[in-house]
């Protein structure tokens, strides 16, 4: 019964997070929510028993890529006016996508429905280890079997935060109160300003 409810209640969350994430006006209150929608996500992964994803949606997920979402968004000048009247010339483009995507789902889900679909068996070299929790069995997987692609998937990683570096990355550029070092040290007396206090009525000699 607590499971039931508590499926509910995740889902529901990560539901209206979504809905949310798509429909805020603000994109740092979509980032937000979109964090929302991770944790929710995380807890449904627990309730089926796949806690290292859970650990990977709040660990990677929310702590890396949601963040790193909400200082591209408050760092970058986006002009989001812009982007609104973009999104409406590009609304019939998205609806049609939209679509396609459906009819490709619609058609899938018939298909497999209707037993057309074979799907694979597993060939049971990637068997969980007895006795083991489903984390040790994934890191067994990860660091022998699959582990070029683990570092693969690490470097796409590396790219995509040098990526996201390089577009928030402004070039300093000098002011007028920039001090340079190397002309005061040069300076001569006579080029320095000197302090006046002149008399009432009497002015400065230049």
């Amino acid at each position: 019964m607590i499971q039931a409810l508590a499926f509910y209640m995740f889902s529901a969350l990560v539901i209206a997070s979504a809905v949310m994430v798509v429909t805020s006006r603000n994109p740092v209150h979509s980032v937000l929510w979109l964090i929302l929608a991770f944790f929710n996500a995380a807890g449904l992964m627990i309730l089926v028993g796949a806690e290292f994803i859970a650990m990977l949606l709040v660990i990677v997920y929310v702590g890396a890529v949601a963040v790193l979402f909400l200082f591209v968004v408050m760092m970058l000048n986006i002009d989001f006016a812009e982007l609104r009247a973009g999104f409406i010339k590009n609304m019939p483009l998205g609806l049609l996508i939209a679509l396609v995507l459906l009819a490709e789902l619609v058609l899938g889900i018939g298909a497999y429905s209707a037993g057309a679909i074979d799907l694979g068996t597993p060939a049971g070299d990637a068997a969980p280890i007895l006795g083991e929790s489903n984390t040790a069995s994934l890191g067994v997987l990860i660091y022998g079997k699959y582990i070029l692609l683990f570092e693969a998937a690490g470097l796409i990683l590396l790219v995509a935060m040098i990526g996201a570096i390089v577009l928030t990355h402004r070039p300093t550029q000098a002011k007028r109160s920039h001090q340079n070092i190397g002309k005061q040290v040069r300076r001569r007396p006579e080029d320095a300003t000197v302090m006046k206090d002149p008399e009432v009525g009497q002015g400065v000699e230049l």
